[in-house]
Formats: structure tokens, C-alpha cells, sequence
């Protein structure tokens, strides 16, 4: 470089090295190349690396010069004194941390870049729901009388979808106008309100929901998008908000929208459109202007009362809004429209009067099926029950003419099946289920009293024997039987040391069942096995007998006025039983979801029930219930008293229907003995019902107890039973029974008594006072009601309760085992180690 020192050993410019031919010269040993190096290039390469290495070699020690060239021609100045902080030139002291510009905005482009990337990896990996939410569709159910049409009460959230051309446009604009003005031109989503939405979840603040009405729509109407209020949520609800945008209309968004919405009183613009302005003429496609802003403004808040300041004031930005935007359309509607009038809300309760016990046993039916409430409530059934809403009224009626006058202590129910089918038409079990849920004929057990002595008396038959055999009057054959009270079962009235069994059947004979049944082959297995198959509760069965042994025969048993009503259909059916049940059909889109279970039994033979009929039409023509017939329409039945007449009955039945009528008292008493009124029916649990810091349900201010009701069961249950019928029937063909059958062979457990003068074909012998009738009592009482009160014992609650016997099941089911048939004639006498 000129005017630059050469390095040392370094040749000069325009010198040659050692050795070196001089310039033009030609080299001495290699003539003819002038200036150019003898050596060869590698060797030259080799020479000079070693030059170089032995240079640095030399100069070690001393500080190296920079190479770079500092000047024109000069070699570089030796590197300088490191500099203080503060002085010029370089970064120091905090300064060295501080990335400079372009690698600040070289990072914020790469997280950008890396932000982006998992945005769009995130937004390609999200699907598009196509499961819906189940609130999101959810609808009522409905349960219909057995008509079908209708209805009872509906259950659940109210709601209609319809599709999009059964909604008027109104409501589509006031909609939009409220909820989104860009609805139709953006993609889905609000860049202004995500942002605000999460920057306030983001600081903690109150969390807003999406702006949109596709993403409410996203988050209300699909699956997998839940409620909870996070930032995942809300990023997943705007990326499917955008894919919606992408796969649906518009129009789709907006129906979905409309049929799922919250509008306070129902779910779904049309519901909504019936429950604010109408019942069945009023629906989306005829609202007017005002309505449709109306339920556009409930949107935000559907908690809103019907006419809130805060409302009125939405009502009015929805108005001015739809003006702005369809100014064609709704330019004059500021200054038209009023805010609108609303129907008052029904009783949202579907529980009240007597809709509650029928829901209640509808709905206890179908869980036992497997259809939960929860289901139902949101399912959409439609559920036709077996109630008749006549007769449910005219059940009322005839129960509560025989209350009419007496307190709350007095308790009844009524239960009507149809015995074809084994449909519960008609039932009555309180005046209100909110006031009172127990349901009298579905609930209430009580001992059935000499109403169930035609079950013995078809074991009688079925056995083999007539009704022309002949049975104990006075006394017990044997005299002493299993779990006989003290002085052995006896009747309130003499009838003679004989009877037959039609005149045992129409007097209530005690000591004539009570040995049927032990004369019986199988005695009282026979008669268990045949009330079992009959639908009877097979444990309060068994245990009954347990306790009680033959008064069973007697009615000791538990049962309820369904039970009983159902059990009595097998005399009214040729002998077949059908499950009682209240569910003819569930339907789901009017297809059959849930069908009817009305599977026939049969539990005796068809000339058995004929035969058994027989007898018991007798109770009403000259027997205990004399005279509370049905007229010229044939009738059988039998009445029931029990013990102190604290339980009541009549059961009877036509070839259309049978129905069974139950009475008992239950007097409210304080620990010291206090008799206090009850409240609905119920023994109050505090003084009045008011609240108490002393009583309770753990401790009651007042406890139940069955006491006499005054009356037997040929007096008000009879008379309700008879009133219930002729209803029931007025509107029926008259359909006569079966003749009688002529079942079996005579067995006299007793020989026949002297004959006696035949009576010419005009003498009725019923047309005269009762022969069997002593004038001691009632000739329909169960045990010793004529005594004289020593050794009186009293069948009641085995467990020693006064109050309300409960089981643990009574769900109606027909269990037991069907007596088998048997051949007519007598059964041999030997056929029972006591009997040779």
C-alpha cells in the first residue's frame, strides 16, 4: 500500500526478495519465464505458509497490529486504550440489555407468525357441532285424558319449533335490530365486542357473552359448547360461530335462534307468541309490530317483568332501531306504536285441585318403565292417561256427598277400573293435591274387612265345590282355629247351624268363610296364592298371614281401594286379570314410544266368576247392601266393616266397570291426649301449621289414630259407591252377566239342615225381613261385633300403629300363583291327616 511500512521481511514494493531475478531478468533456472517464481505453486503456497508461521512465531510476544488498513497507504494504527463508561462510542452499563429495534420487531413478527399458526391450526381443527344441545330443543310433554285431545297438564319448558316461513318477518327484524344490525353481512362474529368480551373476563371484570347471534346461537343451540364463563369457551364459541357462518344460512342461524331463545315465560319465539299474547289462535307468523319489538326486547333480560321500566325502555331502542334500518317499512312505527298489553300468566302450577294425583300416579308408572320425569319434562311426549274427566269429576262428587257435614277426621277414596282392560277410569283421592299429596285410593292400606271374602269364596269354586254346599252358621268347623281370638270367630247374628254359600255370601257369614278356607285343600295358601295373582301386594300377604292366620280368610289383610278395584275384575272379566294401570299410550312424533301394558291373567275359570257372581248379586238384592242395587242394571258387590266400624267398604261391580269405595277415620292427638282438627285432612305437625321451634316432623305436635266412624259398609260407602255408578253408567248399553255355571258339587262342611216346605214360584223369601237377622247388630261386621266386648280383639295395625300402615310396595303387581282347576265332585274326606 503506498507510504505503508511493509510488515518486517515483508518485501517493499518495486524490491525483490531475496534471491529474486530482477524484474525483466530472466529466472536463472527457469530461462524464458522473465519475473515469474521458479518454484511451483504449491511449493510457493507451502513456503509461504511456513514464512507466516514462523513470522508469527517471531512476533508473539509483541502486541499484533490490526490488518485493517487505517490510511491511504499506511498499515492500521495499533488498537487504542479501552474507553471509560460514559465516554463516546459503544453501549455500556444497562444499555448492553436493551435488544435494538430490529431484533424488537424481528421477535414480534415471529410470536405474530407463531400466534397466527396456532390461531389457524386450532380454527382448522375445529368441527362443526352436529349434536344438539338437549335444552336446546327441549319441549313440553303433554298427558291427556283418555280421550286423547284432552289435556291434563303440561310438564316441563314450553316450547313450539317451527320452521322459518311460520314466523312472521317482524320478528326477524326486530330480532336483528336489537341483538345484531350486521347479521346479514358479517362472518359471524363482532371483532369490536370479542375484544371487549375478553378484555373484561381477561381483568376480572363482569363477563360478557358473545354480541352475535350466530355465536348465541353456537353456544345455546350446539352440543359441546358449554356455559361455563372462560376464555376457552368463548374462543371455541367464536371459532364454530365462524365455521356456522360458513356452512349455514343465514336464515338457518336465524330460526335456530328464534325456536331456542330465552323469552321468560316460554323457550322459542312461538311458544313465547302464545304464552304473552294468546293461547291456540295466537303464533310467530300473526304477530303484529309491536308485539314482535315486545319479544325481541325480552331477549336481554327474560326475567323481566311483564311491563318493567327497563323493558318499555329496550321496547323503545328495538322501534327506533327498526325504523333506521327498514325505514320503508317501519319509518312511521316511533310515533305509532304503543307498548303492547299482555295476558296475564295462567297458574304455571300444574299440580292443583285434583290434576296433581292423576300427574303424580302417571308419572310414578312410567319412572317404574324407566321414563324419568327429567325425560319427560324435556322430551316432548305426548302421554294419554286411562282417566276420564267425567268420571273423575262424578268420583269427586259421590265421595264428598257422603262428607258432606263431617270434619276433616273422616277419610275416603274411590278407585274405578275397567275391568277388560284394567284402565283406572276414574279415582278420588284428595280435593287438592298441593293442600293435601296423598292419594287416598293408591296409598291408603287398610284391612279389607268381609269385602275380601269373595276371593275365598272363589277358591271355594275353584276347588271344585258348589254353591249349594252347605257351611258352618254359628260356630267354626273345627271349633278352634289358628290365631283365633279368645272365644273363637263368631257373627254378630244367628243364622242357624247351616247355610249355603250364596246366603254365607249375601249375610257376611264369619264362621262360614273362616272354614271354607280350612276346608280348602291347600286352606290358606289357596286363597294367598289366588289374591297374588290378582294383583294383591304379596308381602303385606305373607305377613298378614303370619299374624293373623285364618282371620285372613276374614280380611285382616292391608289393601287399597285400586287393589281391590282391580281384584274384583276378575268376577266382572271371566276370570282374567289385567294389571291395573293409568298409561294407555306414550307417543313421541306421533309415533308409539311407550305402548300399553295390558296383558291378560287368568286367575280363576270364566263359570267360577259366573258362579261367584251370583252370590254376590245377592248382597244387593237381599243381602247387607238391600236395595242400593243400580236398578234394572244387573250388579254385584260386597261390603266390608271392620272391628269398631273403623274401616268401611263397598266393592262392586257391572260387566263395565268395577270400582271399590273405602272409609276410615283418624282423629289428631296431642301426647297429653288433646283431640285436634286437621289441617287438609293432615294432623297438623305444628300448632296451626305455624312455624314452631318446639314441634316438627321429628317431633309432632299431633299423631294420627283410627277411630270409629259411626257407620258400616252399607251406609256411606255403599251410597257413594251407588251414586259413582249410576254416573258412570248413564250413557252405557245395559250388559247382563254370565248365567250362572253350576261350578262343582256340594261339599257340606255341615249337614244340611231339615227340609223345610218348598215356597211356590211367587214367594221370594228375600221379599221378607232378613231370616238371618237376630236384631243383635250388623250382620256385615268381621269379628264378634255382637259380643258383649270380653275377649274382643280387635284386628288393626299388626305393627300395633295407630297411625297410617305404609309397605314398601304396592306397586299393583299381579304375583302368586293361579289356582289350578279341579274336577267337580266331592274331595276325598281323607285327603288331610286331621280329616281321617
Amino acid at each position: 500500500m503506498p507510504g505503508g511500512q511493509p510488515y518486517p521481511g515483508a518485501p517493499g514494493p518495486g524490491r525483490p526478495g531475496p534471491g529474486a531475478p530482477a524484474p525483466g531478468q530472466p529466472h536463472p533456472e527457469h530461462p524464458g519465464r522473465g519475473d515469474q517464481p521458479s518454484r511451483s505453486r504449491s511449493r510457493a503456497r507451502q513456503d509461504t505458509r511456513t514464512a507466516v508461521s514462523n513470522q508469527e512465531t517471531v512476533i508473539s510476544d509483541a502486541p499484533r497490529r490490526s490488518r485493517r488498513k487505517t490510511g491511504q497507504g499506511g498499515p492500521p494504527e495499533p488498537p487504542g486504550p479501552p474507553t471509560k463508561n460514559g465516554g463516546g462510542g459503544g453501549r455500556s452499563g444497562w444499555r448492553r440489555f436493551v435488544p435494538s429495534w430490529k431484533i424488537v420487531v424481528a421477535g414480534c413478527v415471529v410470536f405474530a407468525a407463531g400466534i397466527f399458526g396456532m390461531i389457524m391450526v386450532a380454527y382448522a381443527n375445529t368441527e362443526v357441532p352436529t349434536v344438539t344441545q338437549a335444552e336446546a330443543v327441549a319441549q313440553q310433554s303433554t298427558i291427556y285424558y283418555r280421550d286423547g285431545k284432552t289435556p291434563i297438564a303440561k310438564l316441563g319448558m314450553k316450547r313450539d319449533t317451527v320452521e322459518f316461513d311460520q314466523m312472521a318477518q317482524n320478528i326477524k327484524d326486530a330480532t336483528i335490530a336489537i341483538e345484531n344490525k350486521t347479521f346479514y353481512e358479517d362472518s359471524g362474529i363482532s371483532i369490536s365486542g370479542m375484544v371487549r368480551s375478553l378484555w373484561m373476563t381477561a381483568t376480572g371484570q363482569q363477563l360478557q357473552g358473545a354480541s352475535t347471534i350466530t355465536q348465541q346461537m353456537a353456544r345455546n343451540y350446539y352440543d359441546g359448547l358449554s356455559q361455563e364463563v372462560s376464555i376457552k369457551r368463548k374462543v371455541s364459541e367464536i371459532f364454530v360461530a365462524v365455521k356456522l357462518d360458513e356452512t349455514l344460512t343465514k336464515d338457518d342461524i336465524l330460526r335456530n335462534y328464534l325456536n331456542t331463545v330465552n323469552f321468560g315465560r316460554a323457550y322459542g319465539v312461538e311458544a313465547a307468541a302464545k304464552a304473552y299474547f294468546g293461547d291456540k289462535k295466537a303464533s310467530a307468523l300473526k304477530l303484529t309490530d309491536v308485539q314482535a319489538a315486545y319479544l325481541a326486547a325480552r331477549i336481554q333480560q327474560p326475567n323481566w317483568e311483564p311491563d318493567a321500566p327497563a323493558l318499555q325502555a329496550r321496547f323503545k331502542d328495538v322501534i327506533r332501531n327498526m325504523a333506521e334500518l327498514w325505514p320503508e317499512k317501519y319509518g312511521q312505527l316511533p310515533q305509532t306504536a304503543k307498548f303492547p298489553t299482555t295476558r296475564k300468566a295462567g297458574n304455571s302450577n300444574e299440580m292443583g285441585g285434583l290434576k296433581g294425583y292423576m300427574v303424580t300416579q302417571v308419572l310414578d308408572e312410567l319412572a317404574q318403565r324407566g321414563l324419568t320425569r327429567d325425560e319427560i319434562e324435556s322430551g316432548g311426549y305426548d302421554i294419554t292417561s286411562t282417566f276420564d274427566r267425567k268420571l273423575m269429576i262424578a268420583a269427586k262428587d259421590a265421595v264428598k256427598s257422603q262428607l258432606a257435614g263431617r270434619s276433616n277426621e273422616y277419610h275416603a277414596g274411590l278407585a274405578a277400573v275397567d275391568p277388560r282392560h284394567g284402565r283406572v277410569l276414574a279415582f278420588y283421592g284428595g280435593d287438592d293435591y298441593l293442600n293435601d299429596p296423598w292419594n287416598e285410593p293408591f296409598q291408603s292400606t287398610k284391612q279389607a274387612a268381609s269385602a275380601f271374602k269373595p276371593y275365598v269364596l272363589a277358591a271355594w269354586l275353584q276347588a271344585g265345590y258348589s254353591l249349594k254346599s252347605y257351611v258352618p252358621g254359628n260356630q267354626t268347623v273345627p271349633k278352634v282355629l289358628p290365631g283365633q281370638q279368645v272365644g273363637g270367630i263368631k257373627n254378630s247374628h244367628n243364622v242357624g247351624a247351616a247355610v249355603d254359600v250364596i246366603k254365607a255370601t249375601a249375610q257376611s257369614v264369619n264362621t262360614a268363610f273362616v272354614s271354607m278356607a280350612f276346608k280348602l285343600p291347600g286352606q290358606l295358601d289357596e286363597v294367598k296364592n289366588l289374591v297374588e295373582a290378582a294383583g294383591f301386594n304379596q308381602s303385606r300377604m305373607e305377613k298378614d298371614i303370619a299374624e293373623h292366620h285364618y282371620q285372613f280368610a276374614i280380611g285382616s289383610a292391608l289393601v287399597t281401594p285400586v287393589e281391590q278395584a282391580a281384584g274384583y275384575s276378575i268376577f266382572a272379566n271371566g276370570g282374567k286379570y289385567i294389571r291395573y294401570h293409568v298409561v294407555q299410550a306414550v307417543k313421541l312424533n306421533n309415533k308409539i314410544a311407550y305402548p300399553e301394558l295390558k296383558t291378560p291373567k287368568s286367575v280363576i275359570d270364566a263359570g267360577v266368576a259366573a258362579d261367584a257372581t251370583v252370590a254376590m248379586q245377592e248382597v244387593l238384592r237381599s243381602g247387607t247392601a238391600a236395595g242400593k242395587g243400580l236398578g234394572n242394571r244387573p250388579a254385584a258387590g260386597k261390603t266390608g266393616t271392620n272391628n269398631d266400624e273403623k274401616e268401611a267398604w263397598f266393592v262392586g261391580y257391572t260387566p263395565q266397570l268395577s270400582t271399590a269405595v273405602g272409609f276410615y277415620r283418624e282423629q289428631c292427638l296431642t301426647k297429653t291426649g288433646k283431640v285436634v282438627q286437621p289441617l287438609h285432612s293432615n294432623c297438623p305437625i305444628t300448632p296451626k301449621g305455624k312455624p314452631s321451634t318446639k314441634y316438627g316432623p321429628d317431633n309432632p305436635y299431633t299423631t294420627p289414630k283410627e277411630t270409629t266412624l259411626g257407620f258400616e259398609g252399607a251406609g256411606p260407602p255403599t251410597l257413594a259407591w251407588q251414586k259413582f255408578m249410576l254416573a258412570a253408567h248413564a250413557n252405557l248399553p245395559v250388559e247382563q252377566f254370565p248365567d250362572k255355571a253350576e261350578v262343582g258339587l256340594a261339599e257340606n262342611i255341615v249337614p244340611s239342615p231339615t227340609p223345610t216346605p218348598t215356597p211356590s214360584a211367587d214367594d221370594n223369601p228375600f221379599d221378607q225381613d232378613n231370616p238371618f237377622d237376630d236384631g243383635t247388630g250388623d250382620p256385615d261386621c268381621l269379628i264378634n261385633c255382637g259380643d258383649d266386648g270380653d275377649g274382643d280383639v280387635t284386628i288393626d295395625d299388626p305393627n300395633g300403629d295407630p297411625g297410617f300402615p305404609q309397605t314398601s310396595d304396592d306397586s299393583g303387581g299381579a304375583g302368586g300363583n293361579v289356582p289350578e282347576p279341579r274336577s267337580s265332585g266331592r274331595w276325598p274326606l281323607t285327603a288331610r291327616p286331621e280329616d281321617q
